[in-house]
C-alpha cells in the first residue's frame, strides 16, 4: 500500500510538473507604457492644403498581451490633454481652450478595450473613448511589432493608427475660407508608437 500511494504521489509531481510550463507559456503578460520610448501624435488638416502635427507627451497605460489567445489582451491608457504640444505656444493655448479640449474641465483623454480581436491579418482594440467628456466606442486597428530583450527586462513594440471626427467629441470650432473649406479640418489621424516593459 505504501509503495502503491508513493507511487501515486509522484505521478501527481510529475504531472504538475509538466503542466506548469504550460501554464506559463499561455499566461497573459502584462506591460507598462513606457513614455521615454513612445510617440502619441496626431495630425489635422489646416487651411485644406497642410497637414499640422501635434503629439501628447504625458501619458501612462498598461497592455495585457496573451499571444497565445489574443482574445484575453486588452489595453488602457490615460493622456493628459494638457500635454498637447504643436511647437507653437500660441496654438496651443487655443488647443487648451474652451473650443478644443477645454483641458480645466476635461483633463484625461482615455481610451479601455472591451475586447481584442484578429481582423483579417490584424489586430483591433475595440473599446471606449472619452475625449472633451464624449464618450464612444472606436475601434483601433495595431500590429505587434514583436519583443526585445534589454537589461533583463521585455520590452513589448506596438503600432497603431486611426481617424476620428472631432465633432463627434463636441469639438466644433474652425472658419471658413472664401473658397468655403475649412480652416481647421474635422478628421484627426491619431499615431500610435508604444514601447511597454513587462511588469
Amino acid at each position: 500500500m505504501r509503495h502503491l500511494m508513493t507511487g501515486l504521489l509522484i505521478t501527481v509531481m510529475v504531472l504538475a510538473l509538466a503542466i506548469m510550463p504550460g501554464r506559463a507559456v499561455l499566461a497573459a503578460d502584462t506591460y507598462a507604457i513606457d513614455p521615454a520610448h513612445c510617440h502619441i501624435g496626431f495630425s489635422v488638416r489646416h487651411l485644406i492644403i497642410n497637414n499640422i502635427r501635434g503629439r501628447f507627451t504625458d501619458y501612462t497605460g498598461s497592455i495585457v498581451y496573451d499571444e497565445q489567445n489574443i482574445s484575453k489582451s486588452s489595453v488602457a491608457i490615460t493622456i493628459k490633454a494638457e500635454s498637447i504640444n504643436t511647437d507653437v505656444k500660441a496654438r496651443d493655448d487655443h488647443l487648451r481652450a474652451a473650443d478644443f479640449f477645454e483641458v480645466a474641465k476635461y483633463p484625461d483623454i482615455t481610451f479601455k478595450s472591451t475586447r481584442v480581436e484578429k481582423r483579417g491579418k490584424g489586430l483591433a482594440a475595440i473599446g471606449i473613448f472619452t475625449m472633451h467628456g464624449v464618450s464612444k466606442e472606436i475601434t483601433l486597428p495595431f500590429k505587434i511589432n514583436g519583443k526585445s530583450n534589454f537589461q533583463g527586462e521585455t520590452h513589448l513594440g506596438v503600432e497603431a493608427a486611426v481617424t476620428i471626427d472631432r465633432r463627434d467629441f463636441g469639438m466644433n470650432w474652425s472658419a471658413t475660407l472664401d473658397t468655403g473649406g475649412l480652416v481647421v479640418g474635422n478628421d484627426v489621424a491619431i499615431e500610435l508608437n508604444i514601447e511597454a516593459v513587462r511588469k
